[in-house]
């Protein structure tokens, strides 16, 4: 979902690759309706409720510079993501954004799975707890004989 704040980001930094940034932009937000956008620290990140999936860094400069947040969780096979240990990728222009949609879509999706898999984990595990706090807080009983 596009949000406002970012909109004025885009109106009142006037980055130079404003155009690639939008296309890489409304991929992101588009392969998955959970996706959200916001600014943090001068710049802004797209995440989900399990959490930032990409950040635009170094944004005056030319081209786009995603920093993956916590890339190195992603398992596909994406052949532009970078880096030994902080992931990003890079694109030259709007042009090389749209021959990589199928890329970030797929880098999208699998985040987003990886966030309903913790999720849904983490609410088993929830169920599991409550149900052991509940039977420890009955009173002990003696079955009948």
């Amino acid at each position: 979902m596009k949000s406002a704040v970012v909109e004025r980001w885009f109106a009142s930094t006037k980055p130079p690759s404003e155009a690639a940034l939008r296309r890489v932009r409304d991929l992101i937000l588009g392969a998955d309706p959970s996706m959200r956008e916001r600014i943090q620290y001068g710049i802004t990140f797209s995440s989900t409720k399990s959490g930032d999936f990409v950040a635009f860094v170094r944004y005056s400069e030319g081209g786009v510079n995603l920093g993956l947040m916590r890339g190195r969780r992603l398992r596909g096979r994406y052949p532009h993501r970078e880096g030994a240990t902080v992931k990003r990728m890079r694109i030259a222009d709007e042009r090389e954004a749209s021959a990589r949609a199928a890329e970030l879509r797929s880098m999208v999706k699998e985040w987003c799975a990886l966030g309903d898999a913790a999720s849904a984990k983490a609410t088993a595990k929830r169920a599991a707890t409550s149900g052991r706090a509940r039977r420890k807080a009955e009173p002990y009983r003696a079955s009948p004989r």
